[in-house]
């Protein structure tokens, strides 16, 4: 019973761990961006949904620092749909921004795996097998299908017009954008300062 009881609660602590980790990431060695005054960065989550978009740019601004802007003020759905590269040069240099951070859906799809059956036997004495046995009987392993969404998330130097951070991000399953968005800026935020590049 003690084994169960510790079975469940390690079962709970993994459904409560997020479903949202990088799965790889670069940056321009030697370069960094600091929360100082001087530096400024556009915002812009490249999603077809209005509304997802503006909960992504709210939250990564949040994450960000008091000096990003969302682009869903001056940059337009259909503006970003004919993706008038003019468009966003005239907003960069009007904004006076020195950095732009892209978000986008790189990629979704389908894993399955194996999950085992579990068998639970007691074999202290053939009573006590035979008691225990009936009530807990082999169950058969199945197959289990996984959706996995990968965003990209770059960030490019406006005046270098060059890409100086990268990552891909992967979630298993999301069911909530609010709490997913979270979970990839957190864990975009924390790999930024892991790599050394957000300081």
């Amino acid at each position: 019973m003690k084994k169960l009881i510790i079975l469940g609660c390690i079962s709970l602590f993994m459904l409560s761990c997020g479903s949202t980790s990088i799965e790889k990431s670069w940056h321009e060695p030697g370069t960094t961006i600091s929360n100082s005054a001087e530096n400024k960065t556009f915002v812009i989550a490249m999603v077809k949904d209005e509304t997802s978009r503006r909960i992504i740019e709210d939250i990564l601004v949040q994450r960000l620092n008091k000096n990003a802007e969302v682009s869903y003020n001056a940059i337009s759905l259909a503006m970003l749909k004919n993706a008038n590269v003019n468009a966003l040069d005239d907003e960069l240099r009007k904004g006076k921004f020195t950095h732009v951070l892209m978000m986008r859906l790189a990629d979704i799809n389908e894993e399955t795996s194996y999950v085992e059956g579990t068998t639970s036997v007691y074999y202290s004495g053939y009573g006590r097998y035979y008691g225990y046995g009936a009530g807990f009987y082999s169950t058969p392993g199945y197959y289990t299908t996984d959706k996995n969404y990968f965003v990209e998330t770059t960030i490019f130097s406006v005046k270098q017009d060059k890409l100086i951070w990268s990552s891909t991000s992967k979630t298993v399953n999301p069911t909530n954008i609010d709490k997913t968005v979270n979970e990839i800026a957190d864990v975009v935020a924390e790999r930024m300062r892991k790599d050394g590049f957000l300081k």
